[in-house]
């Protein structure tokens, strides 16, 4: 089976990139797509009360980001090198991107604050990742606040001025090292307003890593290998998600974080409360058991992240409605802006 990378690219003029949050995180705007006819709908985010019914459930991504960009320098040299943390392996012991990873190798040992905090390489994998192991003197998340600074994606440019814009309202569980981006648009009072109409909120956690922003290498996309990241559904989000179907209820994942999440459990034969780690590639004729809408944000050409939102509302409609949104200067990526996809859906629960 041959499915093209290629059928998955759209031109995105470069001015359309978002470089900082919109002024009010609600303030965004919002593209609603009907995911069955392709019919699309411009609204804007704090509308959302009155796109959604009572009964319905929204699912989000409690992860927060952490300050998983540390800059320092090797002890023997000097040498300048930035390591990125990807997925804690123990309690002192972390994957990570280093770079320049040529001059970083088994053995050498990092300092980001001296007497504080240092690193020594444990272990080089064959993709080029690191293994190191910290030591440092306090309380580790104290220690990486003051070390770290946040992972920005790379096509954003511009300097961050208030880190929490990078977080959602509800982030409360650390280990992601890139922000579950639907949920940014979200306030607290536009969380009450759902609530009070009758929209249900689960809980889950997925810890997003920078895996998320590497592209397909693969002409075929069937032969991409997908990073693994770690997630924790909980029983209470689990009951929600089933009460709300029983009673007719529309199950709205928040970002395709929280989407992955439902679907991988779901295809492991129901939904139950679980955690562990998922590489699920979720593309197009991917058989959807637990969403019914999915709020996310604009996603870049040819990445997973599009092949997932295109298997759940058609490649045509998917890329015909980013058609309209470029043509309409909607804003694209981490900071911009979102869409509702709804769609009809045979699914179920075992």
């Amino acid at each position: 089976m041959m499915m093209k990378k290629q059928d998955f690219n759209y031109i995105l003029p470069e001015e359309l990139i978002a470089q900082h949050p919109a002024e009010r995180r609600d303030g965004s705007r919002l593209l609603y797509l009907d995911g069955n006819s392709g019919q699309t709908e411009h609204r804007l985010f704090h509308e959302l009360p009155d796109l959604l019914r009572p009964g319905d459930c929204l699912v989000v991504n409690n992860s927060r980001v952490i300050p998983a960009r540390l800059l320092g320098a090797r002890e023997d040299s000097g040498t300048a090198v930035e390591v990125l943390l990807l997925k804690r392996l123990s309690t002192s012991d972390w994957e990570a991107i280093v770079r320049p990873g040529r001059r970083v190798r088994q053995g050498h040992r990092l300092v980001f604050i001296p007497d504080r905090l240092t690193g020594e390489v444990l272990q080089v994998y064959p993709n080029g990742n690191r293994v190191i192991r910290f030591h440092y003197n306090g309380i580790w998340e104290s220690v990486l606040a003051e070390a770290g600074t946040m992972p920005l994606p790379p096509y954003i440019h511009e300097q961050l001025t208030d880190p929490e814009r990078y977080q959602t309202v509800y982030a409360s569980q650390n280990g992601s090292a890139a922000a579950p981006t639907a949920g940014l648009h979200f306030t607290d009072t536009l969380l009450e307003q759902l609530r009070q109409r009758g929209v249900r909120k689960a809980e889950l956690t997925l810890h997003v890593g920078l895996g998320t922003f590497r592209p397909v290498r693969t002409e075929n996309i069937l032969e991409h290998t997908m990073h693994e990241e770690y997630y924790e559904l909980p029983q209470a989000a689990v009951e929600q998600i089933l009460q709300t179907r029983a009673e007719g209820g529309r199950v709205v994942a928040v970002g395709t974080t929280s989407c992955r999440v439902l679907e991988s459990v779901a295809a492991r034969g129901g939904l139950s409360a679980s955690s562990g780690w998922t590489d699920i590639f979720i593309y197009p004729g991917f058989p959807f058991r637990v969403i019914d809408c999915l709020i996310t944000n604009f996603h870049l050409p040819e990445s997973t992240l599009l092949m997932l939102v295109s298997a759940f509302a058609g490649r045509e409609n998917v890329l015909a409605a980013y058609e309209t949104a470029m043509r309409e200067h909607y804003r694209f990526f981490s900071f911009g802006d979102a869409m509702l996809i709804t769609r009809r859906t045979t699914g179920g629960y075992a």
